[in-house]
């Protein structure tokens, strides 16, 4: 191939000087042909190929190929084909003849050329994304997987994100509760993947069948929803580099926090910082360009909706009520009756009718037993030998003086001291643990030892009294008479006379 030099004497030999392109091809020692192909082209046009090079090893097996590698689309993507692989099947299952090296580049081109294109988007103010996202954190000093609730507003890039122990029902609903609270409105509408937690099912003409939790959140905030296609994540691509960004950025190095809420602030502040940022061929800050979209949101915000997942189930003959494979205590009094449980994110709430029977903190963890030990105590009472093996009790952390108050009892009392330290225990029922225990110290140190005695000191120092107590109901005390005063007892100390 001649070189640039060499086209630029001979084109300007003929087009400067004047020579003709005969003269030209005599004075360089160049074909007459070539150098009118140099008069064409200003430069080298390189070896352009009129049709593609044959290959004759390879070509009866490319519609196998081709088979292969669409199949492959549908595949996980850690179990589709190399092309090591798509080798060694055409040379054992088809008798290819070939070399690795054909088969590679045919591989290779075959996947550039099928890669997905995109057409650059613009984002109208007042629109949004969600999805969810994982990362790895130490909460309460222990190391477990983070959930993420994504919230992004592609005009503004404004973000939020709040972490959850898991991707259900309730964080989904909670989650858009509080990004609806830090931007102060609605917006008009927001793309989601096809989560399980907002499309029951997806029918045949494409359109969603969406679920119970799902469409009374959407009839309380009035946002129009969207849904990207299956298995299209890009469908959503300001939100997925969202989660890439919070997880990136937000979560590295590994967060470590007491709890969620601490680990919730964290990232709220995170957001808010975000906000003074000015990206890449845009026009002011984040800050400045949520104007924009806060003006096309909905507002005012209405109630706060009840972000939780209702169940409807009994109470079984242990006085527990099973919620996502966990079993949570009621009152024994509601035992074998129909309730009603809300799972929250944190908290699990069980109704019987129109009242609240029983609040306990949410477990995550599989086949719990979450106990509330004054849900059984009115049982136990009767059932006054099951007090050392109820399971209810076992790992109740109960002040020193508790025990100090029931060894004494017994002592004095036998079984019947072991029934009277349970009535002790119900006064919690009522009063707060830290007035009973502090009536039981109170008794202990008047040596008051009974029931009766704790609940009037209970009484006295709730209600700023000074105590009463009658002692004849404590005969194992000893006794201390007063005499009526007599006047010549008194004047006999006086004369110092005795009478």
């Amino acid at each position: 191939m001649k070189n640039v030099e060499l086209y630029g004497r001979v084109r300007y030999s003929v087009r400067i000087e004047g020579l003709s392109e005969r003269a030209a091809a005599r004075r360089f020692g160049l074909d007459p042909r070539t150098v009118s192909k140099m008069m064409k082209f200003s430069v080298p046009p390189g070896y352009v190929r009129k049709k593609p090079p044959a290959k004759p090893k390879l070509d009866p097996f490319i519609a196998v190929i081709d088979s292969i590698l669409r199949d492959d689309k549908s595949r996980p993507k850690k179990q589709q084909h190399t092309a090591k692989r798509v080798f060694e099947r055409l040379r054992d299952e088809h008798g290819f003849t070939g070399g690795i090296t054909i088969v590679k580049d045919y591989v290779s081109g075959w996947r550039q050329r099928t890669q997905e294109m995109f057409v650059p988007l613009v984002h109208p103010p007042g629109h949004a994304q969600a999805d969810f996202g994982e990362a790895i954190g130490i909460i309460g000093g222990v190391e477990r997987k983070i959930h993420f609730f994504a919230f992004d507003l592609p005009h503004s890039d404004a973000c939020f994100v709040v972490g959850y122990p898991a991707e259900t029902t309730e964080a989904f609903c909670d989650g858009h509760i509080r990004a609806f609270a830090f931007f102060g409105g609605v917006p008009q509408s927001i793309l989601y993947d096809n989560t399980k937690i907002a499309v029951a099912r997806i029918l045949g003409d494409g359109k969603r069948q969406r679920t119970r939790v799902f469409t009374e959140l959407q009839s309380h905030y009035l946002f129009e929803d969207r849904f990207g296609r299956p298995g299209k994540g890009n469908d959503k691509g300001k939100v997925e580099g969202l989660v890439g960004y919070a997880r990136r950025n937000f979560l590295v190095p590994i967060p470590a926090f007491e709890s969620f809420e601490a680990l919730n602030a964290y990232l709220l502040e995170c957001c808010r910082r975000r906000m003074g940022d000015r990206l890449r061929g845009r026009d002011g800050t984040i800050g400045e360009r949520l104007e924009h979209d806060l003006a096309a949101f909905q507002t005012p915000l209405p109630a706060p909706y009840d972000a939780c997942e209702k169940v409807s189930t009994s109470v079984s003959s242990l006085s527990l009520v099973r919620y996502r494979l966990n079993d949570y205590s009621v009152p024994t009094t509601y035992g074998h009756r129909d309730v009603l449980v809300r799972g929250y994110v944190h908290e699990v709430v069980i109704s019987c009718g129109a009242d609240v029977i029983a609040r306990h903190p949410r477990s995550y963890e599989r086949e719990d037993f979450v106990f509330d030990p004054l849900h059984y105590l009115a049982l136990i009472e009767q059932k006054i030998n099951a007090l050392d093996q109820a399971a209810p009790l076992a790992g109740w952390r109960l002040p020193e003086e508790f025990a100090t108050l029931r060894r004494l009892l017994e002592a004095r009392m036998g079984k019947q001291g072991k029934r009277e330290f349970v009535q002790v225990l119900r006064l919690m029922e009522v009063f707060r643990a830290d007035e009973v225990a502090a009536a039981v110290r109170d008794a202990i140190t008047r040596g008051a030892i009974g029931f009766d005695a704790v609940k009037h000191l209970l009484l006295c120092r709730i209600e700023r009294r000074p105590p009463r107590l009658d002692m004849t109901i404590y005969p194992y005390l000893p006794k201390a008479y007063v005499a009526m005063t007599s006047a010549k007892t008194y004047l006999g100390l006086l004369t110092g006379v005795a009478s």
